[in-house]
């Protein structure tokens, strides 16, 4: 492993980490910031970031703004790579396949399944390398954007017990049902819809065996809110599961890391107050 970038932030620091990654068979690139808590050795919790389409690590450290609220409750925020990357890695010439379009999940059609396992990477080798490397605690929560949000919530509900919160702002909540996840889905898990339902939030919910509240915040003016993004049908299939869910619909906003940022101190409260033990006087 390698630091290849570090900046003084808010009392912590910024950095960007490259790892060699068993699961996916090549080399990672991953945003670590550190709070001044964590800087002094105490163990703080971590908070998954998990970002959409075409996103590296850096468009959520240098546009989010999570830095000034992860530092102010102590958390640790981990944004790795969407996917594996490299010459020897599948791609395809799309925006929305291969390369930068992981989906959080483990691809089982060629050529795509020999490096595309996300969801290994980022429920399993990726935390033990940061509980490992870092000043981490055992307790984590996960959010996500657009294909992001996708990964959050679909990971959350996949794997009970792994993640104390979660939530999302404009997530693909239903793949399965709209052009982007149909198109990934049928790439890196071939045609049987069986398969599709499993990593599909809105197919998950009625049989979750754990009830996370969600926190989802959703732009109004997001130009892919009715053809990708149906926040409806999340908000539908929750409330036959009984499964808690606060859906903010946000008049104004679009799809940008302007609609992220302007609610991410929320977010990070959020998943503080389930990550961080109350303080008693």
């Amino acid at each position: 492993m390698e630091r290849i970038e570090h900046h003084a932030s808010f009392g912590g620091r910024q950095e960007v980490w490259r790892h060699a990654s068993s699961t996916l068979g090549c080399e990672m690139k991953v945003g670590v910031y550190l709070p001044p808590a964590a800087l002094r050795g105490e163990r703080c919790p971590v908070l998954y970031w998990l970002s959409g389409l075409t996103c590296t690590e850096q468009n959520f450290i240098t546009k989010a703004g999570a830095q000034e609220h992860a530092a102010q409750h102590g958390l640790i925020v981990i944004a790795p790579d969407t996917s594996p990357r490299g010459s020897a890695v599948a791609d395809d010439p799309a925006y929305d396949l291969g390369q930068g379009a992981g989906f959080y999940l483990n691809a089982t059609q060629a050529p795509w399944a020999t490096h595309f396992r996300m969801e290994d990477y980022v429920v399993h080798e990726l935390p033990a390398w940061v509980e490992q490397h870092f000043a981490a605690g055992g307790r984590r929560g996960i959010f996500g954007h657009s294909m992001g949000g996708h990964g959050a919530l679909t990971l959350a509900l996949r794997h009970p017990g792994r993640y104390a919160s979660v939530s999302a702002f404009s997530p693909i909540v239903a793949p399965g049902q709209v052009p982007w996840g149909q198109k990934a889905f049928a790439a890196y898990l071939g045609e049987d819809r069986n398969a599709w339902a499993a990593h599909d939030a809105v197919s998950l919910m009625a049989a979750a065996p754990e009830r996370l509240p969600l926190l989802v915040d959703q732009g109004e003016a997001d130009e892919f809110l009715s053809t990708q993004l149906r926040p409806e049908l999340l908000q539908a299939a929750c409330t036959a599961a009984g499964h808690p869910l606060a859906l903010r619909m946000r008049p104004g906003y679009d799809h940008s890391y302007y609609f992220i940022a302007s609610f991410m101190g929320e977010h990070v409260a959020f998943h503080a107050n389930a990550l961080v033990p109350a303080r008693t006087t």
